[in-house]
């Protein structure tokens, strides 16, 4: 009997102490990568820019009187002539105007030939000596004042009626409406943009270039103009650089004259700008490193990949800097030398330090 509880109360004991035991930690499995040794590559050395196609000359066009627009002719993309009317402003103030004008003159006519006639007679009074000189000199002063007012009265008619014209609002170009700012009912002050116009003519590619790739960029330089989706290739030259950047992009505008012996393409056209930097500023080509953007991992506040320790089949975090893409692949200016072997495949799996096999496709396995 002792014997049995003997045993019994060892058992227990086991138990207890087997349950309070901690379990075997599971091995991290062990992974197997695909990587790639660095190495030195070519990349040409031109810097491309995105834009878009505009007209050289694009006119605002805008009334010289203000009023209310009662018409408009013209529609967005709508294709004009020199001389064709765009669109009217309500006339009737001015035209109102035009004949308290015409009515003033009639006045100052009569008036100056009064003033004639009463001038004539006193000179024929002069010479019988019926008068005095003063009173033909008051005569005479009388009809130049007369003759005065007359000559303002037709300077205000014919200004009244240009402002009645100005009410007709005519296009100074042949072009493209590009712009409608303003829609009938709508009240305009003299001088409001109403329409933009694009004239016919030589078109430009217009893009933007941040301040530390300016430099390249100089007056005269000759530049290839893609234009997309046309996937066509034209050519033109540097006309301009702005002499200040802009306030909210901080970057500068540049210009490039589109060659007009080649077809000119549409405007707002999307185009991608690019040229070979000018003699001085580096080669053609240059030897760089580069990577599949899939080898890439965000660390921190930079970018980063996993270096393979070959002699430890490990892993390290090595922070690299990059300069630009070529396509598809990253060029890396910072950070890396040829030899090094670098995860080129599932880098947001993968851990500092952590142990990995080299990936053997299926077919090599066999």
């Amino acid at each position: 009997m002792k014997k049995m509880f003997f045993v019994a109360f060892m058992t227990a004991i086991s138990a207890v102490l087997s349950g309070c035991s901690k379990p075997t930690p599971n091995e991290e499995p062990v992974r197997a990568v695909k990587v790639l040794t660095v190495g030195l590559d070519t990349f040409q050395a031109e810097t491309e820019f995105s834009g878009e196609v505009r007209a050289r000359v694009e006119a605002r066009l805008a009334f010289r009187v203000g009023g209310k627009i009662i018409t408009r002719q013209v529609e967005l993309g709508q294709r004009v002539k020199l001389g064709q009317v765009l669109a009217q402003l309500d006339p009737q103030d001015y035209k109102l105007a035009v004949d308290a004008a015409r009515s003033q003159t009639t006045a100052a006519v009569t008036n100056r030939d009064l003033a004639a006639a009463e001038f004539k007679r006193y000179k024929e009074l002069r010479e019988q000596n019926f008068i005095s000189a003063v009173e033909l000199e008051r005569r005479e002063a009388t009809f130049k004042t007369a003759q005065a007012q007359l000559d303002q009265a037709l300077s205000q008619s014919m200004a009244q009626s240009n402002q009645a014209s100005y009410a007709v609002l005519v296009a100074n170009v042949a072009g493209v409406v590009t712009g409608v700012d303003a829609e009938v009912g709508q009240v305009v002050t003299a001088g409001t943009p109403v329409f933009r116009v694009a004239a016919d003519g030589v078109r430009d590619a217009v893009f933007s270039v941040p301040e530390d790739r300016l430099a390249i960029v100089q007056l005269g330089l000759k530049m290839r103009v893609k234009v997309w989706p046309q996937n066509t290739e034209l050519s033109g030259l540097v006309r301009e650089v702005s002499a200040s950047a802009d306030p909210v992009t901080r970057t500068f505008q540049v210009k490039v004259a589109l060659d007009a012996k080649q077809p000119a393409p549409a405007l707002g056209s999307t185009v991608n700008v690019s040229a070979s930097p000018p003699a001085g500023a580096g080669l053609r080509f240059q030897s760089v490193i580069k990577l599949p953007t899939s080898a890439l991992r965000q660390d921190g506040q930079g970018t980063a990949v996993w270096v393979l320790d070959v002699a430890s089949m490990t892993l390290r975090s090595q922070v690299v800097q990059i300069a630009t893409a070529d396509g598809n692949e990253a060029v890396v200016s910072a950070g890396l030398s040829p030899g090094m072997q670098v995860v080129s495949a599932g880098v947001h799996v993968l851990s500092a330090g952590q142990k990995v096999t080299l990936y053997q496709p299926a077919h090599a396995a066999k």
